[in-house]
């Protein structure tokens, strides 16, 4: 039986200069409850500063009272974040005690010939210049990006995994071969290619791409918001110095420009569109930009539950599942909406592991179990959608 995997990488190496953080040993990643308004104020305060990257959740405008957020600080300003938090009461605690001994262990596995040992290369991290491939022509299909953020190295290496993972079992594996006797697939490792190599290079904890704009020093665009869903609504910012900066206008972004036009293309043949980031164990499906229920809002949330109960059964592991915006927060210009307002019936967004313990610096040796447990989920995913989709 033939298939095709169609494995495209956006050619956008636009590497920049620009604003940098370098880490230390004693960079630290802090857990910070704020329980008052001025204690959210305080919380919102740090996350605006040059030396700090907001982890959970992805905007400062999305901290409340009562709510668990992760923060990354660097060596010069860890201590007086500290003593400031205790001065006015602020719970916290220390989640990534030593960030750079984190990313020693992600970037160490680089080897000359990276590919001399399937295992172990597909349970490492890998710079840009390792994730390439391409392909040909397309069926019935599903979609999937990676890396569409920098800093969530988990997402790429699902790729990859996901990719060698069936090419490896068509043979054996019944689920495999009725996927990919039914469906071509278009896989994107990396989405945002020169932030990705950013995080390599300069700043593990960056985000957006590395887009400048004129008439601000700030760089950066979000690529899930810049969408056309809504864009730019709440969840979203027009200012080019925040992480969920929208971009000038809606697929202003080389990146976002491509799949879009790719997606129109193709629309007519895509049944499923998935996007794979972390962190928080989460299976979101539209809409994020409105609180209102998709169409076919139960079809969704049925296979979003069959999914997450398989995950449940055969890893033991707990994923939420849920339409974005009420599972989370509002976030517009996502890709996921934009696909599904597009006419492609199953869009789902996974958040991988884990819940906060390492965030965007889960450890190598949790790249299988992370990639095991997700693909079970989009198994039952696909299955559902090549016996029910037209």
């Amino acid at each position: 039986m033939e298939f095709y995997f169609q494995i495209v990488l956006l050619a956008f190496l636009c590497f920049e200069n620009g604003i940098f953080t370098t880490t230390s040993r004693s960079d630290q990643v802090l857990s910070i409850i704020p329980e008052t308004e001025a204690d959210v104020e305080i919380v919102k305060n740090l996350a605006r500063e040059n030396q700090t990257a907001l982890w959970h959740p992805d905007s400062f405008h999305h901290i409340k009272p009562h709510t668990d957020v992760h923060m990354y600080f660097n060596i010069s300003s860890v201590e007086s974040v500290k003593a400031l938090l205790s001065t006015n009461g602020i719970k916290h605690s220390v989640l990534v005690e030593d960030v750079q001994e984190l990313i020693e262990v992600q970037t160490k596995n680089i080897s000359t010939d990276p590919r001399s040992s399937t295992g172990s290369f597909y349970e490492q991290y890998h710079p840009l210049e390792e994730l390439s491939g391409k392909g040909t022509g397309p069926k019935k299909a599903m979609w999937m990006d990676c890396g569409i953020h920098a800093r969530e190295w988990i997402s790429p290496a699902f790729c990859i995994w996901f990719i060698q993972y069936h090419l490896q079992f068509y043979e054996l594996n019944p689920s495999v071969a009725n996927t990919l006797d039914n469906m071509d697939i278009y896989v994107l490792p990396v989405m945002n290619p020169d932030g990705y190599s950013f995080t390599w290079n300069e700043d593990r904890m960056w985000r957006k791409n590395r887009a400048k704009y004129d008439g601000t020093f700030c760089i950066g665009t979000d690529l899930n918001r810049n969408f056309d869903a809504n864009w730019c609504t709440e969840g979203a910012s027009a200012n080019p110095c925040d992480s969920t900066h929208c971009g000038p206008f809606p697929e202003s972004e080389l990146e976002t420009k491509a799949v879009a036009q790719f997606l129109r293309r193709n629309k007519h043949t895509i049944k499923l569109y998935i996007s794979i980031h972390s962190y928080s164990q989460m299976l979101l499906f539209p809409y994020s930009y409105t609180m209102n229920k998709a169409e076919n809002h139960e079809k969704l949330n049925y296979v979003a539950y069959l999914a997450t109960t398989q995950m449940r059964r055969h890893h033991k592991t707990n994923f939420v599942y849920g339409p974005g915006a009420k599972t989370i927060y509002l976030a517009p210009g996502g890709s996921d909406d934009w696909a599904y307002d597009l006419g492609i019936p199953y869009s789902y967004t996974f958040e991988l592991r884990d819940k906060g313990r390492y965030g965007f610096l889960l450890p190598p040796s949790m790249i299988k179990p992370a990639c095991l447990e997700v693909l079970t989920a989009i198994q039952t995913i696909t299955s559902y959608v090549i016996d029910n989709a037209k």
